[in-house]
């Protein structure tokens, strides 16, 4: 009899202390189930609060018929620029094909489509190869330009009078390593509100020899037919 007992009770301690493990695994389960779903409700609500992204990451959306740019110059002689067209980088470091002196992004007006790119070096380079670029543009196409370095040594007056037309009203100003940004087109009619400049002055620079750099952003409309 004292045999059968403690078998009894050596099984009703098994049973229990198998029943505590079951139930504590399950909680412990059900703890960290709930704690994952905690976790990402956090997440999701802070994902909800994050501004929406824009195009070219500027800090408003543009309306139909318009599309979104950001020119960035470069940073004295360290930091290239930047030019961004409709959520596309057209022209960067990155993709290796900018330069000294003058960055150009042509861009059908219709579509937005890349046309052609060419950098042309504005301290040492041959003037005439911007010419010939300048005057082969074709009507209803969008021209983005930054500087970088220096866009103006080399300028000459009918390269000015090409920018003259293409919308830029301060071309005729620009000199030794001045920061110049601007968005024009084939057959405006009228100066482009798209247009930043800085002289280069020790007095002024941020960095030495050369002054701050120039970031515009905005929309431009497409050209309807």
């Amino acid at each position: 009899m004292r045999v059968t007992g403690i078998v009894r009770i050596l099984v009703l301690l098994i049973t229990l202390l198998g029943t505590w493990f079951i139930m504590q695994a399950y909680f412990d389960h059900s703890r960290k189930f709930m704690s994952l779903r905690s976790w990402l409700g956090v997440t999701n609500k802070v994902r909800s609060q994050q501004p929406p992204r824009h195009k070219c990451g500027n800090q408003k959306s543009c309306p139909p018929n318009y599309f979104a740019f950001k020119i960035i110059s470069g940073a004295a002689n360290v930091v290239g620029p930047s030019i961004c067209f409709d959520d596309r980088i057209l022209m960067s470091s990155v993709k290796n094909n900018i330069g000294r002196g003058l960055n150009i992004a042509l861009v059908n007006g219709t579509d937005g489509n890349l046309l052609k790119t060419g950098a042309f070096d504005m301290y040492s380079g041959d003037v005439n190869k911007l010419d010939a670029f300048l005057q082969e543009i074709k009507a209803g196409t969008i021209v983005l330009t930054a500087s970088y370095d220096d866009p103006a040594t080399k300028m000459n007056d009918k390269v000015r009078a090409l920018f003259v037309e293409l919308g830029s009203n301060h071309v005729k100003q620009l000199g030794f390593r001045d920061n110049w940004i601007f968005l024009g087109a084939k057959g405006m009619k009228n100066k482009s509100p798209f247009e930043e400049h800085i002289k280069n002055d020790r007095k002024t620079n941020k960095y030495e020899g050369w002054p701050e750099m120039l970031e515009m952003e905005g929309c431009t409309p497409k050209k309807m037919h």
